[in-house]
Order: C-alpha cells, then sequence, then structure tokens
C-alpha cells in the first residue's frame, strides 16, 4: 500500500473528476493520502474533503506565494482555529520562495516563524516549502528549533548535505515525482539517505513524474515514485512503500490503513 503525503486533491483542478481520481488512487494501491492548504479557502476545502474520506487528511498552511505583505494579524488567528479540527494532522505548506524576483523576504520571514510557533503550540507536524531558499530556511529552523518542532521537506530539491541539515533537524526528506526526471539528482540524495528519513508524495496535480511529464499530476502516481525511491535505495517496491507508510503513519499520528479498502 502506498501513501502520498502531499497532494493538492482539494484543489479546483480535480473538481470535474475528483472521484474518479479518488478510483484511480485506490485501483493502484494509494491508500492515504494528505491534503495541505495553502491559505484560508484551501485550508477549509481541505478539512472539507478529509471529512469525506476516511483516508484524506487535511492540513492548514499558508504559502510564501499567498501571502500579503503586512499581514493582517487575524489571519493568524483564522488559521489557527482551523488548526484545532480533529480532520488536521498538520500544519502546512508554509515556507519561504525566493523564485520569483518580486518576493518580500521580510514577511516571508515573519509569517513562517508565526507559523512554526503556531505547530509547537498545537504539538502538529510541520509541511514545509523551500524553493531557492535553504540557507534561510535552514537558518530559521535553527533559530527556531524546539522540542516540537518536526515534519516533512515538501517537494525536496536539494542536496545530500541540505536533506542530511534537515534530518539533523528533525525533518523527513519527501521525494516527488522529479526523481523520475532524467537529470534529477535525488536518486543519489536518495540513496545514500536512510529511508527512515524519506516520503512519498506526488505534489499533484503538479509535477508528474515521467512517463506523464507535462499533464496533469493524480495521487495514483505516488506508487510510480515509490517505485523510483525503492531503485534508488535498492530494495523491493513492498518494503520501501511499508517503510514509507510506516514513517508517516508515525509522523503524522495516523492509524494504519486498512488492508483493503471497498
Amino acid at each position: 500500500m502506498f501513501i502520498d503525503v502531499h497532494c493538492h486533491l482539494s484543489f479546483p483542478e480535480f473538481d470535474e473528476d475528483r472521484n474518479e481520481v479518488i478510483g484511480r488512487m485506490l485501483d493502484a494501491g494509494v491508500t492515504t493520502l494528505i491534503d495541505p492548504g495553502t491559505n484560508i479557502e484551501t485550508s477549509r476545502r481541505s478539512i472539507k474533503l478529509a471529512r469525506q474520506h476516511d483516508f484524506i487528511h487535511a492540513c492548514v498552511g499558508l504559502h510564501p506565494h499567498d501571502l500579503q505583505e503586512n499581514a493582517d494579524p487575524s489571519l493568524f488567528d483564522d488559521l489557527e482555529a482551523l488548526m484545532t479540527d480533529p480532520e488536521v494532522v498538520a500544519i502546512g505548506e508554509v515556507g519561504l520562495d525566493y523564485h520569483y524576483p518580486d518576493y518580500n523576504q521580510h514577511a516571508q520571514e515573519e509569517a513562517f516563524r508565526t507559523m512554526l510557533r503556531l505547530a509547537v503550540k498545537h504539538d502538529k507536524p510541520l509541511v514545509i516549502h523551500a524553493r531557492d531558499a535553504w540557507p534561510d530556511t535552514l537558518r530559521i529552523l535553527r533559530e527556531e528549533r524546539s522540542s516540537g518542532l518536526r515534519g516533512i521537506m515538501h517537494c525536496f530539491s536539494g542536496d545530500l548535505e541540505t536533506a542530511r541539515a534537515c534530518i539533523a533537524l528533525g525533518f523527513s526528506i519527501s521525494i516527488p515525482g522529479t526523481i523520475t526526471f532524467k537529470k534529477s539528482t535525488l536518486p543519489s540524495v536518495v540513496q545514500d539517505i536512510s529511508i527512515e528519513h524519506l516520503m512519498s508524495e506526488t505534489d499533484a496535480p503538479y509535477l508528474a513524474p515521467t512517463p506523464y511529464r507535462g499533464k496533469r499530476n493524480e495521487p495514483a502516481y505516488v506508487r510510480i515514485v515509490t517505485q523510483a525511491i525503492a531503485e534508488a535505495k535498492q530494495l523491493p517496491l513492498e518494503e520501501t512503500a511499508s517503510k514509507i507508510m510506516e514513517n508517516a503513519c508515525q509522523l503524522f499520528a495516523l492509524k494504519s490503513p486498512p488492508t483493503s479498502l471497498s
């Protein structure tokens, strides 16, 4: 059985055929899915979807691209209120993104720190987004480090040294479909990381793996990602999937999935 620890199934891209996507997911053996929020609206959608399906779990987050300069403090009050919902298993996605030239570093950092502190307050793991911002991401995590800080580095794009730094801070490395791309360096990173620190994700509807690259991604394809992890680790697929499921259930406090789904 497979798990997709980061899939935006609640996003509008799936509104027309969400039930069919879920059907293909279950047919592929993907029995558990975590749906992250990126703002108030998408966090609410994530919770609503999780209420409809026992095998889907919600996150409450504020993506750096959804952050306004000088964010109203009430925004974080509203997000915190959502964090207490029983469907919410993590805080995310949150983090830093310096990819586009008009980013506001100060606003992103302040929001990131606020969300880190709320995660500790509510004893929830984090789903962290870091794009072209690894030095500051690691610096902030070190400065905000506490006994309750933990989570995953979503859609990991760093090198082995960065992965080891994240693991030392208490974070697992979540591998997306980019591991299947020809020029990807992720197979060599995965090869040198213990399976205990690895997760599998699609980031659907984005970043579909080969052979679906350029098309809409969907959670069924996490099986392809897990197969690529297994090949990099030189482990059987079943063993790899089982260990990743175990890692995720432990981190996100999930019940082990049933052996079959009706």
